[in-house]
């Protein structure tokens, strides 16, 4: 919404097409940035907090920042695919997404905290 704000106020008051070329490029930056910077600290955004839900690599370990925008990348093909890649964790026996196959990492269902 900042970004929105700042660019409205550059534009001189006028909104912004949706189809404007730059604006698409800063806001896909902006969501890659915040699912690349959440998942490297911690390995949750505040929604996966609620849904008690964590990525970590095959390992257990955190994701590094590298490896989050890879994933957020990947996940981008598999939802571009008609979420074929979403959809193919029903199917795979480690209950594994594309972009997680891809990028080594796991979703983790985290215990209910007392």
């Amino acid at each position: 919404m900042l970004v929105g704000l700042v660019v409205i106020g550059l534009s001189g008051g006028e909104a912004v097409p949706s189809g404007t070329f730059w604006f698409q490029i800063i806001l896909f930056t902006l969501t890659a940035a915040f699912f690349a910077m959440f998942w490297s600290r911690g390995g949750q955004t505040l929604g996966m907090r609620a849904w008690r839900l964590q990525l970590t690599t095959e390992e257990g370990a955190s994701v590094t920042r590298s490896v989050a925008v890879m994933r957020f990348l990947c996940a981008c093909v598999s939802a571009a695919a008609l979420g074929a890649g979403f959809f193919w964790a029903l199917i795979d026996r480690d209950r594994l997404t594309w972009h997680d196959r891809i990028c080594g990492t796991r979703m983790l269902l985290r215990p209910k905290s007392r």
